[in-house]
């Protein structure tokens, strides 16, 4: 129970210590500034590929904060090196602020495991001190965008659990090319992942995938 309400505490500091100025952006902008956005993440940011994740829907804060991070490299994304060096940060929230006003087209889940990935998702792993998912992202996934916490539901499976397993490597090795650590000073994700075996990963990302 200790670790649980650590756990929740962790989740709360990341609002408090919030470590980037939020300054929203003007979707009608935003649409002629995603050209080159379309090609992986479709021009609504449904993308069709499991690669690339879907950005339609998902909240302005968040996706600021994740380009930012891309353009200043604390993120690295193979795929986009270079491709937001051009951009102010003006540009990036416009970019947000429009797929922000898209609707995301479910991914669907499969019906393996899919009750244990419900377990994990609403109830976490007491045992292993992994808290529920709903805490911050919320009972349907649709995250908290004046938090800045992702919305998940509709997300390809495939990308929530590399991003599960990414934040699990930075946890025990951060330096390593694969690991993600852009979750702030409070290390929520790595947090949690560091507790989740591969089974529960991939099973709670096939139950996101299909929450609406």
């Amino acid at each position: 129970m200790k670790k649980m309400i650590l756990g929740f505490a962790a989740m709360l500091g990341i609002t408090l210590a919030s470590s980037f100025a939020f300054a929203g952006g003007d979707a009608a902008a935003g649409q002629g500034k995603t050209a080159m956005c379309a090609g992986c993440h479709g021009a609504d940011g449904n993308s069709m590929v499991s690669n690339f994740p879907k950005l339609a829907g998902q909240g302005e804060k968040y996706l600021i904060k994740q380009l930012q991070d891309i353009k200043s490299g604390s993120r690295p994304v193979a795929e986009m090196t270079g491709m937001l060096n051009a951009f102010s940060d003006q540009d990036l929230a416009d970019i947000s602020a429009f797929f922000a006003s898209k609707t995301i087209q479910l991914s669907g889940a499969k019906e393996e495991n899919l009750d244990r990935g419900e377990q994990i998702f609403r109830g976490g792993n007491m045992a292993t001190g992994v808290p529920a998912c709903t805490g911050c992202h919320s009972p349907a996934g649709q995250g908290n965008a004046p938090a800045g916490y992702p919305a998940l539901g509709g997300q390809f499976a495939q990308y929530t659990a590399k991003q599960l397993r990414a934040f699990r490597t930075g946890a025990h090795d951060a330096k390593n090319p694969a690991a993600r650590n852009n979750d702030g000073d409070a290390r929520t994700m790595r947090g949690v992942a560091a507790q989740m075996s591969d089974v529960e990963i991939e099973a709670v990302a096939n139950f996101i995938a299909g929450l609406k």
